[in-house]
């Protein structure tokens, strides 16, 4: 008689862990998705478990349009960049809904380097009236001696290639690559 008991409850506990909970307004993951793409420094800074939280939420697709209106490029160029596919992104944003969370890590990705680009800038001298997302869609163009002169754009469209790129960055601020 146990046995039926037991098993009985076993699917309601399942069902209660499959669910997702919904986020509390205080919880961190609650923060992270109200992150916003252009918050470029708090996405910089967040701790990994936000970011990974803001990840698997999933990045709206249409901030994909405000990513590359801030950093002054095309849409195209900025997929392009970041390996997305264009029709996706068009179906997605016109349907109001999220990127998968690879889509999603890589456009995060690309607001984290403006966001690290805010930060060195902020920590070197006067950041008011520098464009951190305008320079750095220049400086990703830029063939790079450090990349025997190949662009850091061409790294962008991979989690790996974007660690890459900002650790290149962080050696720049040293003076590694001066």
């Amino acid at each position: 008689m146990n046995a039926p008991a037991t098993s009985a409850r076993r699917p309601a506990r399942k069902a209660a862990v499959r669910v997702p909970a919904k986020p509390v307004a205080s919880s961190r993951a609650a923060k992270a998705y109200a992150t916003k793409i252009n918050d470029y420094l708090t996405l910089y800074h967040a701790p990994p478990l936000e970011r990974i939280s803001f990840i698997k939420h999933g990045v709206d697709a249409y901030d994909v349009y405000v990513l590359a209106r801030n950093m002054g490029t095309s849409q195209d160029n900025l997929m392009a960049t970041l390996g997305l596919p264009r029709s996706t992104i068009i179906r997605k944003a016109k349907g109001k809904t999220r990127l998968s969370a690879e889509q999603s890590e890589r456009v995060i990705g690309m607001a984290r380097l403006v966001g690290q680009v805010e930060a060195m800038v902020a920590e070197s001298g006067n950041p008011e009236g520098f464009d951190a997302a305008h320079w750095v869609n220049e400086w990703l163009d830029q063939p790079n001696p450090a990349l025997d002169q190949r662009r850091p754009a061409e790294f962008m469209d991979t989690v790996a290639g974007q660690e890459f790129v900002a650790a290149l960055l962080a050696k720049a601020q040293s003076g590694a690559y001066a």
